[in-house]
């Protein structure tokens, strides 16, 4: 069996030095070098999010495609749910995690708990923080699929001209003086800062204080649609962007990816210490 390592460097990892938009062999054999680190501060301060030290918050990935070989060769396969906390000091590029989740596959291990040990060292020593990690059956990958729960903002009719992010989208309800609410969209589309290619998303904006303009957070959320940034920051920018607009009592900002590659990642930010749903959407 393979030995553990705990080698990735976030501090010196690029972001233009990734396997991301590469032509990339897969290696066969258990490789934790190919995790690639990226450190979380400088990919925040390359688009602009700043003044994130008091959020709380995780980023929730699901690996659908990971097998093994037990001491006999025989293929072993299971889903993976990785928690990461916001404040760890790296993220890690998702196709490096796939690279080395593909390594795996023919390494053989004497029993789940080696393998879910390797998992949790690794991952952790490229976050640079503790990952929980979760090695599960394929019937227990996943709850059942489910809508998201809040007030959902797609059939509003809105005239749309912007496709960049725009702030100034945001306006305050008039009509209203407090609100409380939870309101969801399934239109959101961001692009990736490597490949340029899409990422789907729903998400979520949770929040008590000044009421919102639904029609104005619909097209401000409609606004990210050429804008390219990591799942993480983008997430970590809508937060900035409510926040520093609205000053609400309480904010909370979940996005819900689809995969690519076998892995979703679903960051979740809030005011206040909490844990992020877990859930599973019909399109992931």
């Amino acid at each position: 069996m393979a030995s553990k390592s705990g080698d990735a460097d976030p501090q010196a990892a690029d972001f233009d030095k990734g396997p991301l938009g590469r032509a990339t062999d897969y290696p066969l054999t258990y490789t934790p070098a190919l995790l690639h680190p990226m450190n979380r501060a400088a990919a925040r301060t390359s688009v602009g999010v700043s003044s994130v030290a008091s959020v709380h918050g995780e980023d929730l990935w699901t690996a659908y495609e990971f097998s093994w070989l037990n001491l006999n060769g025989k293929p072993e396969v299971a889903g993976l749910h990785m928690a990461v906390d916001c404040q760890s000091t790296a993220i890690v590029e998702s196709k490096s995690v796939k690279l080395y989740l593909n390594s795996f596959s023919q390494t053989r291990f004497p029993n789940r708990a080696t393998v879910l040990e390797v998992l949790q060292a690794d991952l952790s020593a490229a976050f640079q923080a503790a990952v929980d990690v979760l090695l599960l059956d394929l019937v227990d990958l996943m709850p059942a699929t489910q809508m998201l729960s809040g007030e959902c903002l797609d059939s509003l009719d809105v005239e749309v001209e912007t496709y960049e992010r725009d702030v100034h989208l945001l306006t305050i309800d008039p009509s209203r003086t407090w609100a409380d609410e939870q309101l969801v969209t399934h239109l959101f589309r961001s692009l990736c800062p490597v490949t340029a290619q899409p990422d789907w998303a729903s998400i979520v904006v949770g929040y008590c204080g000044t009421p919102m303009s639904h029609e104005g957070l619909l097209k401000y959320l409609i606004s990210y649609r050429n804008h390219q940034a990591f799942h993480e920051t983008t997430i970590e920018q809508i937060y900035c962007d409510l926040r520093d607009a609205f000053s609400p009592e309480r904010l909370t900002i979940y996005g819900r990816f689809q995969r690519r590659g076998g892995l979703d990642i679903n960051p979740f930010r809030a005011s206040f210490e909490a844990q992020a749903p877990l859930c599973r959407l019909p399109r992931q």
